[in-house]
């Protein structure tokens, strides 16, 4: 790991999304909450929190880091059959938080093609990436618009 401790404990926030596409009619049983496994957009919100908070114990370098917040925002786009989840991490302290919002995004949408298999095996995940950070050294930094995606 690299080491942190000579950094000045700030507040650092990032910001990650990423989108899963489905047939119609899966896209149909989430919306109406009609899923065998239950409700697939609640417990991908919390499996994303979840994942947040153990990043340190999935990605190998990784600083465990004391979250201050993680919000999960997941919404639903009728007309292209997918969802997308955006993911907040904040902490307060001398490395940044973008790893913990990238896995966040990344568990939730696994969540929702768990949950979903069964009646869909061809989901795809897609866009996963960062959208904004800010705190650190670094200062601020968000994604060029003509980059993001979606």
């Amino acid at each position: 790991m690299v080491d942190v401790g000579a950094k000045t404990e700030t507040s650092r926030v990032a910001r990650a999304k990423g989108h899963i596409r489905m047939a119609p009619a899966t896209f149909a049983l989430i919306k109406s909450g009609s899923a065998k496994k239950g409700d697939v957009l609640g417990i991908a919100r919390i499996a994303a929190i979840q994942a947040a908070k153990r990043c340190a114990d999935l990605i190998p370098l990784c600083h465990p880091i004391a979250l201050t917040r993680v919000a999960a925002e997941l919404t639903l786009d009728a007309r292209r059959h997918r969802v997308t989840i955006a993911v907040t991490a904040e902490t307060f302290g001398r490395t940044g938080v973008e790893m913990e919002a990238l896995t966040a995004v990344s568990v939730g949408l696994l969540t929702i093609y768990d949950m979903c298999k069964a009646a869909d095996r061809g989901m795809i995940i897609e866009d996963i990436r960062l959208l904004e950070k800010a705190g650190g050294k670094s200062g601020h930094w968000t994604a060029n618009e003509t980059e993001k995606i979606g």
